[in-house]
């Protein structure tokens, strides 16, 4: 596995804040649209869901595209690294043994927005949700099965 270039810079300065609310973007190794089978995408769905169970986070608005996910979530018990490192180490492990498989999944780092005190998260939330249908993978959202936000 070659390093991304620069994927370094993703890490300079960042900082997790207990209550703040963040825009996560995490990629898969070699943009492989593996979630296009949306039973796989459903593995990565159930560490999502385990995460906000288990109060590190407070799960706000998902997507899974093909080759990666969108996540807005409001950090509780947990930073970014460490969530971060357990989405990603869990997901890799039932992924590849789901589809007989080993090695990298996801590209190195991720990237991540933290959204402002006061800052409305509807308009994130949207952003997240609409991305099936500006990708053209739909024509109403409610047809793409890899999903959710907090206020449905």
């Amino acid at each position: 596995m070659q390093p991304q270039p620069n994927s370094h810079l993703l890490r300079h300065g960042r900082f997790s804040q207990t209550g703040r609310a963040y825009l996560i973007t995490a990629v898969v190794h070699q943009r492989q649209p593996i979630f296009n089978d949306w039973k796989v995408g459903r593995l990565l769905v159930a560490e999502l869901k385990r995460a906000h169970e288990h109060g590190w986070v407070n799960s706000i608005a998902w997507v899974i595209m093909p080759d990666h996910f969108h996540w807005l979530v409001q950090l509780e018990q947990c930073t970014l690294a460490r969530l971060m490192q357990s989405i990603k180490s869990r997901s890799t492990l039932t992924i590849n043994r789901k589809l007989n498989r080993e090695g990298a999944f996801w590209q190195t780092g991720y990237h991540d927005r933290a959204i402002r005190d006061g800052e409305d998260l509807l308009p994130f939330a949207r952003y997240i949700v609409a991305n099936p249908l500006r990708a053209g993978l739909v024509e109403k959202i409610g047809d793409y099965p890899l999903w959710d936000a907090c206020w449905l």
